[in-house]
C-alpha cells in the first residue's frame, strides 16, 4: 500500500496518477475529504491533526507520502503543520512505513547562492521557520535511525491545472484571462521553476527506489531563465503579444496593508530580488534517464488548457 498525504493538492493528485501507472494500483488518498483520481483509490477521510486518525490513516501502508498543504497563514503554519509532521512521523515509525517528504526551499537563505542538498538552514520569516522546524523533526528521526525516510525538495512551481504558485498566480492565470502579466519584483533574476507533474514523478520514482532514502534530495528542473524570458517564450508559444509589469516591492508592501495574501507574501519577496540557483545534479546523476519538461513544452500545455 502507498498513501498520500494531502491527496487533494496539485502535487498528490499528479502523484496518484503516476503511482498507478508506472508502480501500484494499492493507492490510499488520504485528506480532509478526499476524492478519486483512479478508479481502484481507496479514500479515507482524515483529520491529520488527530493522531488515532492519522495512524489509521497511514496503518498498512509500505510507503507514505508527505503533500500536505496549508492555507498561505503563518499562524495557522505555526500551529498546526508541527502537529501534523509529529502525528505523521510517530505513525509511520509505529507501522514501519517509509516516508517521503515533500519539501520547499523556504528555509534557504534568500540570496544567489547556489541551493544544494547541504545548504545550512538560514529561514528568515515565520512560514520558513517552520518550514525548517518540519525538515529537522525528519531529519533528526532519520539520522537516530528511527524513521527510514526522504526529503524531496523542490523550488518554486509552475504547472498545469489548478497549481497555486507565485508564478501562475501573478503570470500564466493573468495571460489566460487576456490581464498583463505581473512580475515580482525584477523581470531579469535567474528563476529556477519545477513542473508540478515532474515534482510528483520524481518524487514517486524516489519512493520506489530502495537505495534512494535516509537523505535528502533536491528534484529535477529545467534550464533556469528570468521572468523577462519566460514572458518570451510564451509570447512565442502563443503567437499573441503579451503584456507585463514588474510590480515593485513597495507596491506589495503598500497592499499588505490590506490584503492578507500579499501580508504573508512579504518574507518570500526578498528570493526574487537576487538569482535563484537550485540545483538538482543529484537527482539527475543517479536517475539520468528520467525526462524532464521543457520550459518550451509546460507553456504549451498551459495555454492549451
Amino acid at each position: 500500500m502507498q498513501t498520500i498525504l494531502g491527496s487533494n493538492g496539485q502535487i498528490g493528485q499528479e502523484l496518484a496518477k503516476e503511482l498507478s501507472r508506472n508502480y501500484t494500483h494499492d493507492i490510499r488518498l488520504v485528506s480532509r475529504n478526499p476524492r478519486k483520481i483512479n478508479k481502484q483509490d481507496q479514500l479515507v477521510p482524515a483529520n491529520l491533526l488527530n493522531f488515532k486518525e492519522t495512524n489509521q490513516a497511514i496503518a498498512g501502508s509500505d510507503i507514505v507520502y508527505f503533500t500536505v498543504g496549508l492555507p498561505n497563514n503563518s499562524a495557522i503554519w505555526e500551529k498546526q503543520f508541527p502537529i501534523i509532521m509529529e502525528n505523521v512521523i510517530q505513525a509511520c515509525e509505529i507501522n514501519h512505513s517509509k516516508l517521503v517528504f515533500f519539501d520547499n526551499t523556504y528555509m534557504y537563505a534568500k540570496n544567489n547562492q547556489p541551493q544544494t542538498e547541504e545548504s545550512p538552514f538560514l529561514p528568515t520569516g515565520r512560514k520558513s521557520v517552520v518550514r525548517a522546524q518540519m525538515a529537522n523533526m525528519v531529519l533528526q528521526e532519520m539520522n537516530s535511525g528511527k524513521l527510514t525516510a526522504v526529503i524531496c525538495r523542490a523550488p518554486e512551481f509552475y504547472g498545469p491545472a489548478q497549481t497555486k504558485s507565485i508564478t501562475n498566480n501573478l503570470i500564466f492565470n493573468n495571460i489566460k484571462k487576456g490581464k498583463t502579466a505581473k512580475i515580482p519584483v525584477s523581470s531579469k533574476r535567474l528563476r529556477t521553476l519545477i513542473w508540478t507533474p515532474d515534482a510528483s514523478r520524481a518524487m514517486a520514482l524516489i519512493g520506489n527506489t530502495p537505495d534512494a532514502y535516509n537523505q535528502t534530495c533536491h528534484l529535477p528542473t529545467p534550464d533556469r531563465l528570468t521572468y523577462q524570458e519566460l514572458v518570451m517564450l510564451i509570447q512565442k508559444t502563443t503567437g499573441k503579444k503579451i503584456k507585463s509589469i514588474v510590480i515593485k516591492p513597495w507596491v506589495f508592501k503598500l497592499a499588505s496593508l490590506f490584503n492578507q495574501n500579499a501580508r504573508e507574501l512579504q518574507e518570500l519577496l526578498p528570493r526574487y530580488r537576487t538569482d535563484n540557483i537550485f540545483l538538482s545534479d543529484k537527482f539527475k546523476r543517479r536517475f539520468p534517464d528520467f525526462q524532464i519538461t521543457s520550459i518550451q513544452e509546460g507553456i504549451k500545455e498551459i495555454v492549451q488548457q
